[in-house]
């Protein structure tokens, strides 16, 4: 029976284990790529816009329509004639000219042999669609770098718990064996209590630490478009020190940033040819081809023995609109068009300058980290000798608790520094990236 059970609680164990996902950071922005509700969205809008260039192309393909109408004349029009034509000059004949049954059906076709407008809307078209096709690449970089950011936030809040949870190991080993001195009369209460304090504090920063990771990972998860009854567990991170970022400059000219703004200049200057063919005469060519009954009966199914005469029509011709004057209207949306374009302009000259500002900062702030990363190392490594020759110092009566304590602490700020190095180095790394126009390259 107990094999039994140990067997089950294995094959539980084993379950467990194979429903938690390892997540490496390639993983979680490529499930993001394929989820997250922004990028399948800016998709769409790539899906949409070639329906927009099908609607634009469908104002130069032929309007084909047919019509039909039925008319019941109760009262008929009469008009008034001389009675010169049934022989009775100098007399009005009311004579009317309708029949009491009216039914017209016809096929109508129109086509446009000149129109500005249609040729500008359908460049307008294709040009909305490269729009929209780097929109959509930014929209996935954006969501790069947040997915990136927050997983890095993950990888800080499992360093922290890790750090405590080893420091409380070490100071629960401590405490008890002060609890065997103090047993034994050979330590004070107030340093047992002291230790008991202590080992209560990291017992409460270890849970809040476990806590906050947890909370942490659901944002991931939310970031990525990830159910949130999913397990997932962080890999550890490596952290290589890379000069690249000294050795390029920033390139403006693939940021989907300045790529997006300058597309949409190019849409509001066809916007403004848009608006300026309005100057421009149309052409069209109709036609239509149809069918009328008269009578006095129901015309549908009717036949002349039924009094109901049918005849066919046509009609072919050419249709010239030449715009003469508006109002000035014309003159008043062209300009407003040509402010739209300065202010692109201006949106670009910032957006670069901008870019240009992220990309110094962030070679300065990788300097920096760098520097900071390599201090932080050898204060780790220094405070935790440190703290490991007080530990025997104190076993050995050569050092107090209140010695051993703070190389405790200092132990863990100078963990938690090391940890927060590591971090902004990654930060300003994504930056360096991003500024190359490469954001991409983290899911590959």
């Amino acid at each position: 029976m107990k094999h039994k059970i140990t067997i089950a609680f294995l094959f539980v164990a084993t379950l467990l284990q194979a429903q938690v996902k390892e997540l490496t950071l390639k993983d979680a922005l490529q499930y993001a790529l394929e989820n997250k509700a922004e990028a399948q969205k800016a998709k769409l809008d790539v899906e949409n816009s070639n329906h927009k260039i099908a609607e634009a192309r469908s104002r130069a393909l032929p309007q084909l329509s047919l019509n039909g109408t039925l008319s019941n004349n109760p009262i008929l029009l009469q008009s008034a004639l001389p009675g010169d034509i049934i022989g009775e000059p100098g007399t009005v004949v009311m004579v009317p000219f309708q029949q009491k049954w009216t039914s017209v059906g016809s096929a109508s076709v129109t086509q446009a042999i000149f129109d500005q407008a249609v040729f500008t809307g359908l460049k307008a078209a294709k040009t909305t669609r490269e729009f929209y096709t780097i929109n959509q690449q930014l929209t996935e970089e954006q969501l790069i770098e947040a997915v990136s950011v927050n997983y890095l936030q993950i990888y800080v809040f499992k360093q922290k718990l890790s750090f405590v949870e080893s420091n409380l190991k070490s100071t629960q080993k401590v405490r008890d064996i002060i609890k065997g001195q103090y047993d034994n009369g050979l330590a004070k209460k107030i340093d047992y209590n002291r230790i008991s304090v202590k080992v209560s504090n990291l017992e409460a920063n270890r849970q809040q630490f476990a806590k906050q990771l947890e909370l942490q990972e659901n944002t991931l998860k939310f970031f990525i478009g990830m159910p949130m009854t999913e397990k997932i567990s962080i890999p550890k991170l490596n952290f290589e020190i890379s000069a690249e970022a000294f050795t390029e400059e920033v390139k403006l000219d693939n940021r989907s940033e300045v790529l997006l703004l300058k597309k949409q200049e190019e849409l509001l200057g066809l916007q403004k040819k848009y608006y300026q063919a309005e100057y421009y005469p149309t052409l069209s060519l109709d036609g239509s081809y149809g069918y009328q009954g008269l009578g006095k009966e129901f015309p549908l199914g009717a036949t002349p023995q039924d009094q109901v005469y049918w005849s066919d029509f046509a009609t072919l011709g050419l249709t010239m609109r030449i715009p003469v004057f508006n109002g000035f209207a014309t003159r008043s949306r062209v300009r407003m068009a040509e402010v739209d374009l300065k202010k692109i302009s201006e949106d670009i000259k910032e957006t670069e300058l901008a870019l240009n500002y992220d990309f110094e900062n962030a070679k300065t702030q990788m300097t920096n980290s760098i520097i900071n990363v390599g201090t932080q190392k050898e204060n780790v490594a220094l405070a935790k000798e440190v703290m490991e020759n007080t530990n025997n110092n104190y076993l050995n009566g050569l050092a107090t608790l209140t010695d051993l304590l703070d190389s405790e602490t200092a132990l863990n700020e100078a963990q938690n520094a090391y940890t927060i190095a590591q971090y902004e180095y990654k930060l300003a790394e994504i930056q360096i990236i991003k500024s190359k126009g490469e954001l991409k390259s983290l899911s590959k």
